[in-house]
């Protein structure tokens, strides 16, 4: 059975393209808005919700005629209806399930609309330059890791002025074999422990590999003030790195 994992990495983009991230953010937080409007609109003037299917249908009109909306991938417009729909289907399950306040859904303020997503390739792609996101150019990324599996989605994150990429991607666990004998294990001193099958697990030394700095630590404790401000903080950090 495939199971899901996300993988984050952060993303270095140029002024300019930290300026068409920021703008294209901006457009979608007006859509979602714009979409959340004309729901509540045409249910209080028909009594009737409106579906995602009946959004598109007008965003693609909306293009027609709002000539900035074709500078955004439509993939990346299209989530936002999708988002526009999850919000209101949790509103209709809070209300079924009457567990306190429903909480119908709340317009975007500015700076309030934080990500964009790529459903699917090649509206992304991962090359040797970077990061190509279509509408967008090439961002440079730092995969610090290698991704397992199948990358499905691609979501692009705003947090405290810094860019990051989330791929979601499908994977294959690994079944680990089952023994099919009991197993005895020995703790030892020397050796962490030691299973009766031969296998030896090495004792980590934590305080041994952190001794050097402990005790760079400690001599520059004692060259600080008495009861000072310096010495407080050196001691936690003492304290931290024995820990």
């Amino acid at each position: 059975m495939l199971k899901a994992k996300t993988y984050k990495y952060r993303l270095y983009p140029t002024k300019k393209q930290v300026q068409k991230l920021e703008w294209t953010l901006d457009m979608c937080r007006i859509l979602y808005n714009s979409c959340l409007l004309d729901r509540r609109n045409h249910y209080e003037q028909t009594g009737k919700g409106l579906s995602r299917i009946k959004q598109q249908e007008i965003l693609k009109s909306d293009k027609q005629i709002v000539e900035s909306l074709k500078e955004i991938h439509s993939q990346v417009l299209q989530d936002v209806l999708f988002r526009v729909d999850r919000a209101f289907q949790g509103f209709f399950r809070r209300i079924k399930e009457k567990n306190g306040k429903a909480g119908y859904p709340r317009f975007k303020g500015e700076g309030r609309y934080d990500s964009i997503t790529y459903p699917q390739q090649p509206a992304f792609q991962i090359t040797p330059q970077g990061l190509k996101l279509s509408r967008i150019g090439t961002i440079k990324i730092k995969l610090h890791r290698n991704i397992d599996g199948t990358v499905k989605t691609c979501t692009i994150k705003r947090e405290c002025n810094r860019w990051y990429a989330c791929f979601s991607a499908l994977y294959e666990p690994v079944k680990k074999p089952i023994p099919d004998k009991a197993i005895g294990i020995d703790m030892g001193i020397k050796s962490f422990a030691v299973t009766s099958d031969g296998e030896v697990i090495e004792n980590p030394k934590y305080l041994v590999k952190s001794e050097k700095k402990l005790i760079q630590k400690q001599r520059q404790l004692s060259n600080k003030k008495r009861g000072g401000k310096q010495q407080k903080e050196g001691k936690t950090i003492c304290c931290q790195t024995s820990c």
